[in-house]
């Protein structure tokens, strides 16, 4: 049996602490926090593919911030958060090639049919749990207004 991610971020917790990877540790400790905060709100324990939810989350959230960060001029700010999505990214899966993407969009139009854009919702509902951590949402959300346009 694998092991589940939350399990893996502990590890990796325990790893950081031993090798005094302060950065790391922040970065998996802030992770553990989010999922915990979770936990505790809805009453439910996360599964694996809600953690990707998360993490993804806070992946898309850094890259906001690195975006106004180098707008507003304060690079090391922008610095910090990008280190941290390398650390988030090594939790999640291996991203999806645009070959793979394309190929899960044509897969998705070709099961629900859809041949215009009032028919999006339904192709991404198909698409959208594929991609969870693996792909930008927003980036294969504009390629299925291509494949529909």
């Amino acid at each position: 049996m694998s092991v589940s991610l939350k399990e893996q971020l502990s590890d990796a917790m325990k790893a950081a602490m031993r090798a005094k990877e302060k950065q790391r540790l922040g970065t998996i400790r802030l992770i553990q926090a989010d999922i915990k905060r979770i936990e505790v709100d809805e009453r439910i324990e996360l599964d694996d593919a809600r953690v990707l939810a998360v993490l993804d989350k806070m992946v898309k959230q850094r890259r906001d911030s690195i975006s106004q960060f180098n707008a507003a001029g304060r690079s090391e700010l922008a610095d910090i958060e990008q280190a941290e999505i390398e650390v988030i990214q090594t939790f999640l899966p291996q991203p999806l090639s645009e070959q793979e993407i394309e190929a899960l969009i044509a897969a998705a139009i070709e099961q629900t049919g859809a041949s215009s854009m009032q028919q999006m919702g339904a192709v991404m509902a198909i698409v959208k749990p594929q991609i969870q951590g693996r792909a930008d949402a927003g980036a294969v959300s504009g390629q299925v207004k291509r494949a529909l346009g």
